[in-house]
């Protein structure tokens, strides 16, 4: 592995911080082992060659804080001595929500003087970094909690439609809501009296059958009913009837005389 910067990263993030517009500061972190760098590392706002760098060469490094709750991070760039990484830090107090939309500002590369290295990221890190920043607290505006699915009311009338082993598609009579019974008509079901049931033969096609249950499914859930699906038991196999011995009975009275 190629030596570090000549220049320390604490040395080298406290001179950038104090030519950084506003007032600034900086943390050194020395990161006695990889798992102290984890948090560095999961908080990264970059998709592209600082986290690649952070997570294979893992290092000390240095979080710059800024006037309005900016955090940056800075860390050797391994395979140049002469140069250091800087890259934004996800913000925190937001949900995930709220940063997730948002494209990472990404790091750069910089010299490893300050003088010039301030100006670059006064340049071309902050203005990216703050837009994306004011993005956060937008949505943090406009969504402040999770849009996370609700379940769905209860109802209070319930249809289970079963399929068949024959390939049927339908439900007892009696387990159908009257309320349901023209939906059913209207999406092809049948009414059997033979089978006090309403079913969907199986001589429409799989592809046909699966359509009209969907529309099924969703023309009755906007009437309020509940539908649930379920497999009947399998019918029992049939009887197989014992095989009749077949043998044959050899009597005096049959068998053949022999004439010398």
């Amino acid at each position: 592995m190629p030596p570090p910067s000549t220049t320390s990263v604490s040395v080298f993030a406290a001179a950038l911080a104090a030519r950084l517009p506003g007032a600034w500061t900086s943390e050194y972190r020395p990161h006695d082992t990889y798992e102290d760098q984890i948090p560095i590392v999961e908080g990264l706002w970059d998709a592209g060659h600082v986290e690649f760098i952070v997570n294979l060469f893992p290092g000390p490094g240095a979080v710059l804080g800024g006037p309005d709750g900016e955090q940056l991070y800075v860390t050797d760039r391994v395979l140049d001595r002469r140069q250091f990484v800087v890259a934004a830090l996800e913000p925190q107090d937001f949900q995930l929500h709220h940063i997730s939309p948002v494209r990472e500002p990404d790091g750069i590369v910089v010299p490893d003087d300050p003088v010039r290295a301030a100006s670059a990221v006064t340049r071309r890190l902050l203005p990216r970094y703050r837009a994306a920043l004011d993005e956060v607290r937008a949505n943090a505006l406009a969504q402040p909690e999770p849009p996370h699915r609700k379940p769905a009311p209860e109802t209070a009338q319930t249809l289970t439609l079963i399929w068949y082993p024959d390939g049927v598609v339908g439900a007892p009579y009696d387990a159908v809501p009257e309320e349901a019974r023209m939906t059913l008509f209207g999406c092809h079901f049948q009414y059997r009296p033979d089978e006090f049931a309403f079913v969907l033969p199986a001589s429409y096609s799989a592809k046909e059958r699966a359509l009209l249950v969907q529309l099924a499914a969703q023309k009755l859930t906007l009437q309020g009913i509940g539908v649930n699906f379920r497999r009947a038991a399998p019918l029992p196999p049939p009887a197989t009837a014992p095989a009749a011995a077949s043998r044959t009975t050899v009597t005096a009275a049959s068998t053949p005389a022999f004439r010398r």
